[in-house]
């Protein structure tokens, strides 16, 4: 009986304020809390592109309005206890955020009211009252609102160049391309965490079924293609400067590596689901590149080899020593399970102290820690990464009984060395001016 009470006063406390909205609009008012109300009503009809617009005429007009659009946002959507109203407050902040551009203020007041603990995506404090199935409905508006505050915090990465079918020319100078490929170590986590939100918001229950939901499910799956397609091609880069990186870049990028191949996996299945309740057009997924176990166990034992330093004849000690063995350093790399955060976490903790050692033994030096694990002369004909993989097994060795041997096992751990990047495939090519439904 009192749950039946709660859900009843909160529509009524709704549909008083979307009342009140209308009759102070009709009496010649018009402001951006009004706008907000009436956007957000407690139906089952989809958000109205006619109130986007208007926010978007008002932003143009007067940029000042950012400040006042962040506040009434905070009101609604703090104050809220129906998931109909959370979650077309979430539609329409997710609608801006795609419709304004990056430079905009827009944002940056978003940032400044959560700083200010004015409002909060995540952890994100809603429950909802007006519903006979309150769980379903929270869990999906918790998920859709931690991925916006990803979103948020996310390096923002020009979504038209996606599209752009026109190569981008690559840095010549060795140093430009190391900074290049030192962003995107830091750029690309984060998108690999976008990913895993969009497929947190997968909705269950009674929530699967509504209308609503199934709206702002295509609005999210659409924006995760525009999100992995950026991934896919920007991960190419990484792979294929990866021997031309300090260590501890290497090392984070093969942990980002490792996660694309466990990733990969949940995508398909998570695009397979997609594709069955029928959220947006076949045609309109990408495809995605699975990684073969084999390629990330070729890479990892080539990898565990570039730990093994000469000794150096100034010291007993050997650098090799203070690095921690190959199988000791790897070992949490090759966890299956686990959180993959906390994998690259101990890793860099793991490498960080092994490195401040072997720096004050007086190896850092001479050995020239931040320079690339491969030098490379210049030559006019660039050799891929796997080239470079597969040329490196072909060191000498002191004895040739011992040099078959080792071809001989070599042979039989890594892959075909014929076999191309997998994450070189024709880029999808995505309609930018989808439909809003």
């Amino acid at each position: 009986m009192q749950k039946r009470l709660r859900q009843l006063f909160t529509r009524a406390k709704e549909r008083s304020s979307v009342g009140y909205a209308k009759a102070a609009t009709a009496a010649g008012f018009c402001d951006i809390d009004l706008i907000i109300i009436k956007a957000t009503t407690p139906d089952d009809l989809p958000l109205s592109e006619k109130y986007v617009s208007e926010l978007l005429k008002i932003f143009s007009i007067s940029p000042s309005s950012f400040h006042r659009f962040a506040l009434s946002f905070v009101r609604r959507f703090g104050n809220t206890h129906c998931w109909r109203v959370a979650l077309k407050c979430l539609l329409l902040l997710h609608r801006l955020l795609h419709s304004l551009p990056e430079n905009s203020p827009f944002r940056t007041e978003l940032l400044w009211a959560r700083a200010n603990r004015l409002f909060s995506l995540y952890p994100c404090h809603f429950r909802d009252e007006s519903s006979a199935n309150p769980e379903d409905y929270t869990k999906f508006i918790r998920s859709y609102a931690k991925l916006l505050n990803e979103a948020l915090d996310c390096v923002a990465l020009d979504s038209k160049a996606t599209y752009n079918e026109e190569e981008v020319p690559e840095p010549e100078d060795l140093c430009d391309k190391r900074k290049e490929v030192g962003t995107l170590i830091e750029v690309l986590p984060q998108l690999q965490s976008l990913i895993d939100r969009v497929m947190d918001c997968r909705p269950s229950g009674a929530s699967a079924r509504n209308f609503i939901v199934q709206i702002a499910m295509k609005h999210i799956i659409r924006d995760s293609f525009i999100c992995y397609t950026t991934y896919r091609r920007e991960i190419v880069l990484v792979l294929d400067n990866l021997f031309q990186m300090p260590c501890r870049s290497c090392i984070l990028a093969f942990g980002i590596y490792k996660k694309a191949a466990m990733q990969a996996n949940q995508l398909c299945e998570f695009y397979d689901w997609c594709k069955a309740s029928g959220f947006c057009g076949v045609y309109e997924y990408p495809f995605v590149d699975r990684v073969p176990q084999i390629h990330i166990q070729a890479l990892e034992t080539f990898l565990n080899g570039m730990w093994q330093l000469p000794e150096s004849p100034s010291s007993s000690s050997s650098p090799s020593s203070l690095l921690g063995s190959p199988s000791t350093l790897t070992a949490t790399l090759t966890e299956e399970d686990g959180d993959y955060k906390q994998i690259v976490k101990k890793d860099v903790v793991v490498i960080s102290d092994q490195w401040e050692k072997f720096e004050e033994a007086g190896f850092g030096r001479d050995l020239e820690s931040e320079r690339a694990l491969i030098q490379f002369e210049e030559s006019e004909n660039d050799n891929s990464w796997e080239d470079i993989l597969d040329a490196s097994v072909d060191l000498p060795t002191p004895c040739p009984c011992v040099a078959q041997r080792d071809a001989t096992q070599r042979k039989m751990q890594l892959y075909n060395p014929q076999a191309v990047n997998p994450f070189y495939q024709p880029w999808y090519t995505y309609t930018h001016n989808h439909p809003s439904s």
